[in-house]
């Protein structure tokens, strides 16, 4: 058995779609190497990604499908998963039972909202990935915002959502982000989302933003609102101390996990 046989299926699955962004076909012989796994557990894996509609199979190799600038919301669910979920734990710490919660559908955000099904909470969903991972919450109060859904991400768009936030107010929204940066603040790949998200800020008292540090000094297309709008920021310590310094002083709590 190879030493790395014991990898878990998510860490497997970021470093095959990490090798096919360098190249237009790797062959599972070579995947098997680079991850330390069997062929047969490569071959599941490439099985399992290409249901996600995240790569091509093909005899004895895989072809990547990733292209354009917004990875698909499968393939970022798969990266840096560990991170996401100290993130996540560090967010709802702060969450008290009672509160009434956005919770934004990044992926980071998902992780936090499977950490929730237990506590006493009305919470919003932006997309259908949280709503699903909270339906059968026993004392979760789930309330959808309406609206079109967004292929592929499958988050809650236009101006029957942004209403939403029109007539409702919160305790918290946990807010994901594609990019940040101490001067563009918090961005989004779509400006549809990007519309959404600042409507739920404008509505919550308290912003608590989700954020890993490979998202530091990036800056997407739409902007969501600035650094001021945030109140806390859940980030690991990975995040470059230049920005995590000029966050704080721009009065921005901020939790290193």
């Amino acid at each position: 058995m190879c030493s790395y046989e014991h990898v878990e299926s998510a860490k497997r699955h970021e470093l095959i779609l990490q090798s096919l962004r360098h190249g237009e076909r790797v062959t599972v012989a070579a995947l098997a190497e680079l991850i330390g796994c069997s062929e047969m557990t490569v071959r599941r894996d490439l099985d399992t990604l290409e249901r996600d509609d995240l790569l091509r199979r093909v005899r004895g190799a895989a072809v990547g499908m990733l292209t354009g600038e917004e990875t698909p919301y499968a393939a970022r669910g798969k990266h840096r998963l560990d991170v996401k979920r100290r993130i996540a734990l560090g967010v709802v710490e702060l969450i008290d039972d009672g509160e009434s919660i956005v919770v934004d559908g990044g992926t980071t955000t998902l992780e936090a909202a499977r950490l929730l099904v237990d506590r006493r909470l009305t919470v919003l969903p932006l997309n259908l990935h949280v709503a699903n991972a909270l339906k059968g919450a026993d004392r979760v109060r789930l309330v959808l915002p309406g609206g079109d859904l967004r292929p592929g991400e499958l988050s809650f768009i236009g101006p029957l959502t942004e209403h939403a936030f029109e007539v409702m107010r919160f305790d918290t929204m946990v807010l994901g982000s594609c990019g940040l940066s101490v001067r563009n603040g918090i961005s989004s790949h779509d400006l549809q989302e990007g519309a959404v998200k600042k409507a739920a800020v404008t509505a919550s008292a308290r912003v608590i933003a989700a954020v890993d540090s490979s998202k530091f000094g990036r800056t997407a297309f739409g902007r969501v609102c600035p650094i001021e709008a945030i109140d806390v920021l859940v980030t690991d310590e990975d995040a470059p101390a230049d920005e995590v310094a000029a966050l704080r002083d721009a009065g921005v709590e901020v939790h290193l996990v």
